[in-house]
């Protein structure tokens, strides 16, 4: 809570001479009290004895609500500012609530309404208290006393869930996050001071497994009844929750009660709301307001306005959220999806009804019918004025994808359009005002593009701008750099300046200060495996300088990183290879900063508990130098025979070898089964240059089986490695990998287990699919090639867990049909684990059983087997 003032109410109450009149009703003020000190108990009364009746009264309840210091003093700033948390905040009353004066009949029938519902007790009564609160603020309107507002701090927001969930809120003097106990707190970054802005009990009491701070740091949004939807969206309940008074209220679109939203989240200025509800776009310039619908054309299952279908949250934007404030909240853009012509996938519902039910949703597949996309700016003050950003002229007659939208300024918005093979990229600056675009970049592949959600960073005025772009680097082929793009304002000609070159990735651009005229980014300089945080100059000698290499540097290689507004701090994420620790940096003097989280509950465990050692070998395949890590027992001795699983990547451009902490089901493994792992970044993997990441272009599955084969052979000819007892993992795009090795020819492995396994590429999602192999009309045979139904014949020698949950929306349940199909028809014998209604990721009820299920499988498949001797003859006597 912010810090107690040294108010003294008798101060405050002589400032206040007119008296209230509409309080002065003594039953009435008793039977307020009485409700009030049975929802929350009263603070301490003696404070308040010289104070008049009707104040007496408000500055009892503001202490009732707001109070969380010694005494139950309220925690205001000052005498001027009675009302300064926004005690009446609660926005219009409706009819029924004018009308409810009868606190003991009203409140019953409220109480009763909520509990039905499955409220908490404690949330009931908090929800009540704000049905009181509001009718005493509808009573002080009336009586004409002012009501002084705070004003509002802008503050930068970012989610990041680090090993504990943390969402942290940044300014440039202020960060609040989530600590790993459940309370926010708000750490002033100049004296290291915190303060508890919300306790960990708020969120048991209302049921809340998500929140979020508003900027001005006085309301927080709890979610509850979360229910996931796909990879990253949800729908939830709302409640607005004063962190001062401790008043809370529904979030619902007007006329609408116990609404589910799609999505809610605050706005980047004051009390700015958004939701949307029936994929339409709803607005609150402030909590007081009534909500004003932005769209009228959103259809379940067929046009999404600001929230993204299926195709663009799981392969395109990487999240569902499509819309994007400007810098000074006055304007939103946004994206409107039309699934219309999309295929439908049926999903069924087994469990929980007499007759099972089915969801749909557009899902197109490779060569399928793809959604539409326009790209809309709504003004927020005003009259509401709606405004299309046209794509460029090549791209008007031809299907898109947008991939990337950010504000440059308060009124343009940079935009990335991408062609459906997913070869041909247009960044454009497009002016809110009047719709109008201007090139900036194009850029062509002969095989895909890749980092197409990257957003490129602007300087204040617009005149340059910074990206990464591949840069050929002799023999190694093309790597991601820094490309510096200066704009001439008159011509709209650009010149293009590179900041950084070598063999090695640029990550992420991070920030641009141009007072000193630095660029921060990550990147791979310092090893491939690991992540730095960097500096460069953009003048001069483009002077380069390892801004983490040296914290931490025993136990951190790999880190994240995120900049304030003002670029005068950095939160720095040590993501391994020791336990995670978050820490928070001034820009200026790196070597002075605060650590918001050491994990040290979790350093504990690790300490009395030996974690499995780890190992990087470096192999030589086709002129290219790739990546092994082997994780050993912790009794490992090269004079024994250890059986060997190799784990699969889930994804193209992936990562298996890091300096990441990494502890999962497979430490499970190597501690009780004495396994090594394996993990290893063949052709097809990322961060190693484009050259390495292209090679499967026309070709996934053969390359990288090809890869991890000669990977086994080559542990194979170590004295430890025991040849009968070999393995094999992948998951999605993983367990497409692992069931392409296990068909061919090699027949390495004793038994391989695949979670939720690509078997056809042409069952799969279009952009995806098309990325790598182009159009099923035109690349038949690459995508017979590429599938794991053809030629199936290999497997039958192999012992094979196939595990596959039925509600899967991201590789439906028909991919393990079609393979276990296929396996019927050869003779195949296999191992099948369903678990009905669960999705790609396994619900948490359902994980103990998944994970004991695949550590079973392969403790039974590479124990030891031991040979018994037959028993000699005995002589005759």
């Amino acid at each position: 809570m912010p810090a107690k003032s040294n108010i003294n109410p008798q101060t405050a109450a002589s400032n206040n001479s007119t008296p209230t009149p509409f309080l002065t009703d003594q039953p009435k003020i008793t039977a307020i009290r009485k409700r009030l000190h049975q929802t929350i108990p009263p603070p301490p009364l003696k404070q308040w004895q010289s104070l008049r009746q009707g104040q007496e009264l408000i500055w009892i309840t503001i202490a009732a609500l707001n109070s969380r210091g010694e005494g139950g003093v309220p925690t205001f700033e000052g005498p001027k500012r009675l009302f300064g948390y926004n005690f009446c905040s609660g926005g219009k009353l409706s009819n029924s609530e004018k009308n409810d004066i009868d606190f003991n009949s009203g409140s019953e029938r409220y109480t009763k309404s909520k509990r039905k519902k499955g409220f908490a007790e404690a949330s009931v009564k908090v929800l009540l208290q704000r049905k009181i609160q509001a009718l005493l603020c509808a009573k002080w309107e009336k009586s004409g006393l002012p009501v002084e507002n705070v004003p509002s701090t802008q503050y930068f927001i970012i989610m990041m869930y680090f090993p504990t969930g943390y969402v942290f809120v940044v300014a440039d003097t202020d960060v609040v996050y989530k600590t790993d106990n459940g309370h926010v707190i708000k750490l002033n970054t100049e004296t290291n001071a915190t303060t508890l802005l919300l306790e960990n009990t708020t969120f048991v009491t209302f049921k809340a497994s998500r929140h979020s701070v508003s900027p001005d740091l006085k309301y927080v949004l709890l979610a509850y009844d979360v229910k996931q939807i796909f990879h990253y969206s949800f729908t939830a309940s709302y409640l607005i929750y004063n962190i001062h008074t401790g008043e809370v209220w529904e979030l619902n679109p007007p006329e609408v009660e116990d609404s589910v939203l799609q999505y809610a989240a605050w706005g980047v200025q004051g009390q700015q709301l958004i939701y949307i509800f029936e994929n339409n776009i709803y607005y609150q310039p402030d909590i007081k307001s009534s909500s004003l619908r932005l769209t009228s054309s959103g259809k379940e299952g067929i046009v999404f306005n600001g929230i993204a279908d299926w195709l663009y949250e799981e392969e395109l934007l990487h999240s569902h959220i499509a819309h994007w404030w400007s810098p000074d909240g006055e304007r939103l853009a946004f994206l409107m999806i039309n699934d219309s012509l999309v295929p439908n996938m049926v999903i069924p519902r087994f469990t929980g009804a007499l007759y099972p039910k089915a969801r749909q949703y557009p899902y197109p597949k490779a060569g399928q019918v793809n959604p539409t996309v326009k790209l809309y700016v709504v003004n927020l003050y005003g009259p509401t004025h709606t405004l299309e950003l046209m794509p460029p002229d090549i791209f008007k007659s031809r299907e898109y994808y947008i991939t990337m939208v950010k504000w440059v300024s308060n009124t343009r918005t940079v935009v990335r359009w991408l062609n459906r093979p997913q070869n041909i990229s247009i960044l454009t600056v497009c002016e809110s005002t009047t719709g109008a675009c201007s090139r900036k970049y194009e850029m062509t592949s002969d095989t895909w593009l890749s980092k197409q959600n990257e957003e490129p960073v602007f300087s204040r005025d617009g005149s340059k701008f910074f990206m990464t772009v591949p840069v050929k680097q002799g023999g190694r082929g093309e790597f991601h750099h820094i490309a510096m793009f200066l704009v001439q304002s008159k011509s709209e000609q650009i010149t293009v300046r590179h900041l950084t070159s070598g063999n090695w990735e640029v990550i992420r651009i991070l920030a641009y200060d141009e007072t000193t005229q630095k660029i921060y980014f990550l990147s791979t300089e310092f090893s491939p495996r690991g992540r730095q945080l960097y500096s460069a100059s953009t003048e001069g000698q483009l002077n380069r300088d390892c801004i983490s290499c040296n914290f931490m540097k025993d136990d951190c290689t790999y880190f994240d990183a995120s900049f304030s507004p003002m670029n005068q701090h950095f939160l720095l994420f040590c993501e391994g290879p020791r336990v995670p620790v978050v820490s928070l940096h001034s820009t200026d003097n790196p070597s002075k900063y605060f650590i918001l989280e050491s994990n040290s509950r979790m350093k504990e465990m690790i300490q009395k508990k030996k974690l499995a050692k780890s190992e990087i070998k470096i192999l030589h395949i086709d002129d290219y130098e790739l990546p092994l890590q082997l994780s050993f027992p912790k009794d490992f001795m090269e004079k024994n025979q250890y059986a060997l699983l190799l784990i699969m990547d889930e994804e193209p451009g992936g990562q298996m070898v890091t300096d990441k902490f990494h502890v999962d089901w497979d430490s499970v493994l190597i501690d009780t089964d004495n396994v090594i792992v394996a993990r290893f970044d063949g052709r097809g993997s990322g961060f190693q240059g484009l050259k390495v990441l292209q090679e499967i272009h026309r070709r996934i599955g053969s390359v990288e089986a090809k890869d991890q084969v000669a990977a086994v052979k080559y542990l194979l000819k170590l004295p430890y490695i025991d040849s009968k007892r070999l393995s094999i993992f992948g998951k999605g795009y993983g367990g497409y990998v692992a069931s392409m090795i296990l068909k061919s020819d090699e027949q390495l492995f004793k038994c391989g287990a695949v979670v939720a396994p690509i078997s056809d590429m042409k069952l799969y999602a279009s952009a995806f699919s098309e990325r790598y192999l182009g159009m099923p009309s035109k690349e038949e045979s690459t995508y017979q090639a590429s599938s794991v139904l053809h030629n199936i014949h290999g497997l039958k020698e192999e012992n094979i867990l196939i595990i596959h949950g039925t509600a899967d929306t991201k590789v439906h349940f028909q991919h393990s049909a079609e393979l276990i199909k296929h396996l019927i028809k050869a003779g195949v014998n296999y191992t099948l684990q369903v678990y009905p209604d669960e999705g790609y990721h396994v619900s948490d009820k359902s994980k103990h059983h998944f994970y004991s299920t695949i550590l079973r499988f392969f403790s039974d498949c590479l124990k030891e087997e031991i040979s018994v001797l037959p028993p000699e003859p005995e002589e005759d006597e």
